[in-house]
């Protein structure tokens, strides 16, 4: 069989098998391009779910957020290694833990402030530590102030300048610059592009990057016309075999959120996914030919800037994810992408160029993923 084919049985089956209610895919390798579906909305439901069906990509969202911020460094608005006091002035003068598993040991002032950098390579000093017992000091001072934790949901944040100042009120766990903590470095990525343009972060994301790449079916919050290609999102099943409803499809993604976040906030189809990344692999082109990231900013964005991030061969580059070793009979080193909680999962191959795009409507259990996803990856990236 093809590639398409193999990728289409692998999909079906899971589906069939009961692994997860439904699911759309894309994929490409040597210039064949196929895409699908499986399986329902609903659990046994006759609701079908479409190639074009939108999902909650929740941590997919990091790579588009983070690519609206290079442009701006592109731009001369923003730059790298500068700090964001000056537009985040929440973030001036931290204090760190002296201990970052023991609030009572005090804190000492942060050796220098938080660049743009560490935003984007998620070494602000804030986030979760993956290495730690759970939860981490600063993640229960966080969970304090009243911010949502847990599973994205975007109708329960505050407004962006309310949840910056909540998260200001909690001392980094570590030196800006010195450890690759999770997640909340996007977050705030996401507060600084907005300020720098003085516009709102969706608006930003879709002038420069979604509009350009024709990526009409992503926001926060489902665009208006594809709402009715939204379905309910499901939790893995119990013991009993049951799943809960996550999120229905009138629920938190049906309209613009208060808090559009950076890290996990957007809905999006496994076509539009597939664009940024082709936008990546052109050099920061557009199918057009124009230029929405320069190319030197786009060879920084996939070379690795901290890691390991996992004892799997993860590391992190500018914004999402790059494998720092080959992986037996699947990715190689230099493959970049990132996965999503929500079920969800990209990652682009450059030395056998391949890109592979599988989207569910169910969430993981926990951070590794499901089978169905080891083996859509294996189907897609493994020898032919």
């Amino acid at each position: 069989m093809g590639l398409t084919e193999d990728v289409e049985a692998v999909v079906a089956g899971a589906v069939a098998d009961g692994q997860v209610p439904g699911a759309a895919w894309w994929v490409s390798r040597d210039g064949e391009v196929g895409s699908g579906a499986a399986g329902t909305h609903t659990p046994g439901g006759a609701d079908a779910v479409r190639p074009d069906a939108v999902f909650r990509i929740s941590s997919m969202t990091k790579p588009v957020v983070a690519a609206a911020a290079l442009v701006l460094v592109d731009d001369g608005v923003l730059a790298l290694d500068e700090p964001v006091d000056g537009l985040l002035p929440e973030l001036a003068d931290r204090v760190v833990l002296a201990d970052p598993a023991d609030a009572s040991a005090g804190t000492v002032p942060a050796r220098r402030p938080i660049s743009v950098r560490d935003l984007l390579t998620f070494r602000l000093g804030l986030g979760i530590d993956f290495t730690a017992p759970w939860p981490t000091p600063t993640l229960e001072a966080l969970a304090a102030t009243g911010l949502p934790a847990g599973p994205p949901q975007p109708q329960a944040a505050p407004p962006p300048d309310e949840w910056l100042r909540l998260v200001a009120g909690v001392p980094l766990a570590y030196q800006p610059g010195e450890r690759w903590l999770y997640h909340v470095g996007a977050s705030v990525l996401g507060v600084l592009v907005a300020r720098a343009v003085g516009r709102p972060l969706p608006e930003v994301l879709t002038d420069r990057v979604l509009d350009p790449l024709g990526m009409r079916d992503t926001g926060f919050g489902v665009p208006a016309h594809a709402r009715d290609r939204l379905g309910p999102h499901w939790t893995p099943p119990g013991d009993d075999g049951r799943r809960d409803c996550y999120d229905p499809a009138d629920g938190q993604w049906a309209a613009p959120p208060a808090f559009p976040d950076g890290g996990d906030g957007l809905a999006s189809t496994a076509a539009d996914v597939a664009a940024f990344a082709a936008m990546l692999c052109a050099g920061g082109r557009a199918p057009d030919g124009t230029p929405v990231l320069a190319e030197p900013t786009v060879a920084a964005m996939l070379t690795e800037q901290s890691g390991p991030v996992d004892d799997e061969g993860g590391g992190w580059g500018l914004g999402l994810g790059v494998r720092r070793e080959d992986e037996p009979g699947g990715r190689s080193a230099g493959s970049f992408g990132w996965d999503g909680g929500l079920g969800s999962s990209w990652w682009t191959d450059p030395v056998t160029g391949t890109t592979a795009v599988l989207l569910t409507n169910q969430m993981w259990a926990s951070p590794q993923p499901p089978a169905v996803f080891d083996a859509f990856r294996a189907a897609a990236f493994g020898p032919r």
